[in-house]
């Protein structure tokens, strides 16, 4: 009796030692592309410099949502920093933020846990009042966050995390750089603080 050629194993077996090979390629070029597009530099990712401008959400009628925006020169604590020192007080922060382990709180581009607001956009929440104002307050709140809280009728606190000036002020960095970055309207329904004539 003839089998049908689509019942033969020997040809499912090809077929999947081919579909898995093909796959395995399609895999790694799609992680050198990924790999490209979420470097600091690239079209979506600002370089670290971002953190001596200002930045800013405006709403893109086309895409749906707020988008960030890079505008004009305001420097992070009044001090235009290079890109070495952008770079080193980014990776910093980020250095202190995983350190600390803040993602047992919160969620950063949507990782993390879910217990404290998400810190994508927190350079731009609107619990900072003003944007005169924000940097100091950031500080002020990081390094002592039980008298500084601001639970919104949670009453949920942070912890004392024992996290010195200069900490803080890199957490900041990495804060507002993170800001900059196009996360396609992720977080959904995020309004950014009252942004001077952008609002």
């Amino acid at each position: 009796m003839n089998q049908p050629w689509w019942s033969n194993e020997e040809i499912w077996r090809k077929c999947a030692i081919w579909v898995t090979a093909g796959m395995c390629v399609v895999l790694i070029l799609l992680t050198f592309d990924t790999v490209r597009q979420i470097t600091a530099g690239s079209e979506r990712v600002p370089d670290y410099t971002v953190i001596n401008n200002r930045v800013f959400y405006e709403y893109d009628s086309e895409r749906g949502y707020q988008v960030p925006r890079i505008g004009e020169p305001a420097p992070l604590f009044g001090e235009i920093v290079d890109e070495a020192e952008a770079e080193a007080m980014v990776t910093q922060g980020k250095l202190t933020v995983q350190a600390k382990n803040c993602m047992n709180c919160h969620t950063l581009l949507g990782n993390g846990a879910y217990y404290a607001p998400d810190l994508t956009k927190a350079w731009l929440d609107p619990g900072w009042v003003r944007e005169d104002l924000r940097e100091d307050l950031m500080v002020a709140f990081l390094q002592d966050p039980q008298a500084n809280a601001r639970t919104f009728g949670t009453g949920r606190r942070m912890p004392e995390l024992n996290i010195t000036e200069p900490e803080a002020r890199s957490i900041v960095a990495f804060l507002k750089w993170m800001s900059s970055i196009d996360t396609n309207g992720f977080p959904r329904g995020f309004t950014p603080l009252k942004q001077g004539e952008t609002m």
